[in-house]
């Protein structure tokens, strides 16, 4: 197995330019701030964006905890790559992730000057610095389903022709605001929540309001029930669910919380004039 370095300070462009780097070198695995992204998958790892502070990052991004340390290793014994390209600030950097990975040295260094004019380095600084905007090279429904707290929206890049019989190719990547970044944690009040629900439900057809909206956060989550009113004449489960499909895709698109489950109770049924029951 080869293993390139692809090497950079912090901000100028690394993860953005990622996928393409690992086309042209012919490295089938990326390894960034502590994920193996092989492809349009993440494989494995854990994403030092997740992390509430910026040294609990740097620790994710080195796979300094063991348990992290051994899955990653796990995923490249099954993974079986020839070439390798690992991300970091530093080549003192990349060989610490290959040694706690048991990858072979670094055969290859290539410098974010070597792929990015100044220009370019300037306006990502520039970006990091004004958006705390980072990139993870992979795509954001991949991105979201493994980590739905985290926000993100997607930028596609171009391949380019690899020969004349080749048609152009794009990749979709990731966009993200990390928790350590100077903003701060976002929270969102119980409040503003029920707000958001409330607009949800009672955009569905059938529903004259959404009614009492309860709320139950946990760690891993967030727990809902509403009591709607609805018109006389519709069909109560098929209305009821779709109130829960369209909460709970709303609520994580807006939030980044994670619905853990969206429970309907129908107390009480609007009836127009002329259609109340005897």
């Amino acid at each position: 197995m080869e293993v390139y370095a692809l090497v950079g300070p912090s901000g100028t462009g690394k993860s953005h330019r990622a996928i393409t780097t690992a086309h042209e070198c012919g490295a089938e695995l990326i390894i960034d701030d502590g994920l193996l992204i092989k492809g349009n998958r993440i494989l494995g790892g854990i994403s030092a964006k997740r992390q509430p502070t910026r040294i609990g990052a740097i620790k994710t991004a080195l796979f300094m905890d063991e348990e992290h340390a051994r899955q990653a290793r796990a995923v490249l014994e099954e993974a079986k790559p020839s070439r390798v390209l690992i991300l970091g600030t530093s080549l003192e950097m990349v060989e610490k992730i290959a040694f706690r990975l048991g990858l072979p040295p670094v055969s290859r260094v290539i410098n974010i000057e070597e792929i990015a004019s100044p220009r370019e380095i300037r306006q990502a600084l520039d970006m990091r610095a004004r958006y705390s905007k980072h990139v993870i090279p992979a795509p954001t429904v991949e991105v979201k389903k493994r980590f739905p707290e985290i926000f993100a929206d997607s930028i596609k890049i171009f391949l380019g022709r690899q020969s004349p019989q080749v048609k152009r190719s794009w990749l979709e990547q990731s966009v993200v605001r990390p928790a350590f970044t100077c903003y701060g944690k976002l929270t969102i009040t119980t409040g503003a929540l029920v707000a958001i629900i409330s607009r949800v439900a009672e955009e569905v057809p059938g529903v004259k309001s959404s009614g009492r909206v309860y709320i139950k956060r946990e760690t891993d989550g967030v727990f809902i029930e509403l009591h709607p009113v609805l018109y006389y004449g519709y069909v109560l489960n098929k209305v009821g669910r779709e109130i829960q499909l369209a909460v709970k895709e709303r609520v994580e698109e807006m939030t980044g919380l994670v619905v853990k489950s969206v429970n309907i109770l129908v107390r009480e049924l609007h009836f127009p004039k002329g259609k109340e029951p005897a």
